[in-house]
């Protein structure tokens, strides 16, 4: 498990640690938020109010409110990246209804057809391991998604033809730790828990730079980014993941990853 390994490493550095669930961690009273002894969190939620009230409780947290919720929202992460020399697939949002039985605009699916062709990426803003991201291959399947998740907040995305593979960079307190390929013979998706496997990848100095960008601009301790390459070796950053799994990533790069964010925890808790 993620904390765990987490919690074993802090302790190895001399820090106590507890592994606490996501509730009774703080509450709010006549105004005011009920204060902690607690130190710091490492948060691996997306609950963006609790990480919020954490904070407000006196907590430095690992990743803030702020960054996990660019990162949980995909659309909030290419907006946020955007004019900041981000290479990333072209994304077209959908108009967000409040109402099931709204009526689908077909214009606005031709529109986002005619730009991205097809096939194209249909994602909900919100979801992990893959899911809520599926391949459009046509008109119909087009209008079926967007009638059948109107009310969710989603959005379109060209279609980088990558086999199943695509690239996982972690990075720690801004600096490059390791990268693998990810690939999946069954899935467009490249998620280890959809089929995928790792293995070893030794990035050039140019994507190394690239996700050193990424994490400063959305001011993350620790991620993982996912970059897909087109047939001409273009790069693209796909998601960005506040908190990444790493097991498998410490699995095939040899590297202890769980070691080098305990390392930058502590580097932050004693400059405070």
């Amino acid at each position: 498990m993620q904390a765990e390994r987490l919690a074993d490493e802090l302790k190895l550095l001399g820090f106590y640690c507890d592994i606490r669930k996501n509730f009774n961690l703080s509450f709010l009273s006549n105004g005011e938020t009920k204060k902690t002894d607690y130190g710091c969190c490492v948060f691996l939620d997306k609950d963006i109010s609790v990480a919020r009230m954490l904070e407000k409780s006196g907590l430095r947290l690992f990743n803030s409110a702020a960054s996990i919720k660019k990162c949980d929202d995909k659309l909030l992460t290419h907006v946020e990246l955007a004019d900041c020399g981000i290479p990333m697939p072209d994304s077209i949002y959908a108009p967000l209804c409040y109402y099931e039985d709204a009526e689908v605009n077909r214009s606005f699916l031709d529109n986002a057809a005619e730009k991205l062709s097809f096939p194209l990426v249909a994602k909900k803003c919100f979801g992990s391991c893959g899911a809520g991201v599926f391949l459009i291959k046509n008109h119909d399947e087009l209008y079926g998604f967007e009638k059948s998740n109107i009310t969710a907040s989603h959005f379109y995305q060209k279609f980088i033809g990558n086999g199943g593979e695509d690239i996982r960079v972690i990075v720690i307190g801004g600096k490059f730790v390791c990268s693998m390929k990810r690939k999946n013979a069954e899935d467009f998706r490249s998620n280890v828990e959809l089929g995928g496997h790792g293995e070893v990848y030794s990035p050039d100095s140019k994507l190394i730079a690239l996700c050193e960008k990424v994490a400063y601009i959305l001011q993350l301790d620790y991620c993982g980014i996912d970059i897909l390459t087109d047939a001409q070796g273009n790069r693209y950053v796909c998601e960005v993941n506040s908190n990444a799994f790493f097991a498998e990533a410490e699995r095939v790069c040899g590297v202890n990853i769980a070691r080098k964010y305990a390392e930058w925890i502590a580097a932050c808790i004693s400059s405070r």
